[in-house]
C-alpha cells in the first residue's frame, strides 16, 4: 500500500514513516526537501498518484498569527484538492488536544481552521489530537524563561513520547476512517510546572521554575484541564519516568 506523509522529514514525520515501511508499505516522505511544496502545489500530484492514504504531519515554519492562519489554510485546500483528484481513501491529519479550547492562540486558530476544511472535504478522515510531546517540554520551559527563572502555570498536562504519536498514527491510518476525530495521550497527567521542574532537576537545569497560575502558555492563559483529553482518549503506554531515565533526554 502506498502513504505519502506530509512532514516527513520532521519529528513525527521520520518516526512514522520507519514503522510504515517496517511493515512492508511503500511511503512517500513528502515534504520541500523532497521537492513537495504543500503551499505552491508544486509535487504534490506525482507524490500523491497512486496513494491510498495521506499522513498530514507537516507544521508552519513561524508560529506568527497570520503566517500559521495563511499556511495551515493554504496547505489543507492544496492537499485537499489534489488528494480528491488522485482518489485518496483516507486522509489522516495531526492535531492538538484542547484547540478549541484555546483560541486566542492565532496557532490554535489556525489548526481548527485545518480541521474545518478537512470535515467539509470531500476525502474520508480521521483528525488525530495529540497532546503534548515529551520531547517539546525543554522548548516550553524556554518560551517561558526569564533568565535563570522559569514562570508556569499549575495547570495540568499529559504528555507522550513521539514515537507512541508515530505508533498510533500507523495504526489509525491503517484503519477504517472515522469521519471525525480521536484524541490521543500519555498515560500521565501532572500539573505542568511540577513537571517541567522535575524535566530540568532530570537534566541538571538549575533554572528556577515558579509557579503562577496567570503565566500564559504560548500566549494563552490556560484553565486547569485546558491541555487534557476527555475519557475516551487512546493512552499511550511509555510514561514520563520511562523516558527520564534514557540516555539522550534534552538538556
Amino acid at each position: 500500500m502506498k502513504i505519502v506523509v506530509m512532514g516527513g522529514s520532521g519529528l513525527i514525520g521520520t518516526k512514522l514513516i520507519a514503522r510504515l515501511e517496517r511493515d512492508g508499505h511503500s511511503v512517500v516522505a513528502a515534504s520541500p526537501r523532497t521537492g513537495v511544496d504543500v503551499l505552491t502545489g508544486e509535487g504534490l500530484g506525482r507524490a500523491l498518484a497512486g496513494a491510498e492514504i495521506v499522513v498530514d504531519v507537516a507544521n508552519s515554519p513561524s508560529f506568527a498569527d497570520a503566517a500559521v492562519l495563511d499556511f495551515f489554510e493554504r496547505a489543507s485546500r492544496n492537499l485537499l484538492a489534489a488528494g480528491a483528484e488522485a482518489g485518496i481513501r483516507h486522509h489522516v491529519a495531526l492535531s492538538v488536544v484542547g484547540t478549541e479550547r484555546l483560541l486566542a492562540s492565532g496557532y490554535f486558530r489556525a489548526k481548527m481552521a485545518q480541521e474545518t476544511l478537512i470535515r467539509a472535504g470531500s476525502i474520508p478522515y480521521t483528525i488525530v489530537r495529540a497532546t503534548q510531546f515529551f520531547e517539546f517540554l525543554g522548548g516550553i520551559a524556554q518560551s517561558s524563561a526569564e533568565g535563570r527563572t522559569v514562570r508556569l502555570t499549575p495547570a495540568r498536562i499529559q504528555p507522550m513520547l513521539s514515537d507512541d504519536v508515530a505508533a498510533a498514527l500507523a495504526e489509525i491510518a491503517l484503519g477504517p476512517p472515522l469521519n471525525g476525530m480521536v484524541e490521543i495521550a500519555g498515560p500521565e497527567a501532572f500539573p505542568l510546572d511540577a513537571l517541567v521542574r522535575r524535566v530540568l532537576a532530570a537534566a541538571a537545569d538549575e533554572r528556577e521554575v515558579v509557579t503562577d497560575p496567570t503565566a500564559p502558555y504560548f500566549g494563552v492563559v490556560l484553565e486547569e484541564r485546558s491541555l487534557l483529553p476527555g475519557p475516551e482518549a487512546r493512552l499511550a503506554p511509555t510514561g514520563i519516568g520511562t523516558w527520564l531515565s534514557r540516555a539522550g533526554r534534552p538538556s
